[in-house]
């Protein structure tokens, strides 16, 4: 395997988990004073489950590379403008902080599905 079949074997996997990590720190203003450590436990795996599917989703991609970023693609280009309008609309915030968040939050993953299918397409390209 060449050097750079390896970066774009590697690249979309590190990137993925990167991406699924920084998702995951939202995961931990579910805890608060007053409440119990049972009821925070279970706020915070609550707020975890958008970390799981992705996760579940990386499990795929890791396995079927083409199916994989099919789906990166999709989930990135669906969620987009729901971020969109849940940070402009009801968060209140500008066009341009609301296109920030877009592009922190679901961009990565529509990078990780396109590397995942360039990724795909280089290793049939090869194999050919």
């Amino acid at each position: 395997m060449k050097n750079s079949d390896k970066l774009f074997y590697w690249l979309p996997r590190l990137l993925c988990i990167s991406a699924i990590l920084f998702i995951s720190l939202f995961a931990l203003d579910s805890f608060e004073k007053g409440l119990s450590i049972g009821v925070q436990l279970a706020h915070f795996l609550k707020h975890l489950i958008p970390s799981f599917i992705l996760t579940a989703f990386l499990i795929i991609a890791w396995k079927w590379e083409q199916i994989g970023g099919m789906i990166f693609t999709l989930v990135g280009l669906i969620m987009s403008p729901f971020v969109f309008q849940l940070n402009h609309i009801r968060n209140g915030f500008s066009i341009a902080q609301s296109l920030n968040v877009v592009l922190i939050i679901t961009v990565p993953f529509i990078l990780v599905g396109i590397l995942f299918l360039v990724s795909h397409y280089r290793k049939k390209r090869t194999l050919s």
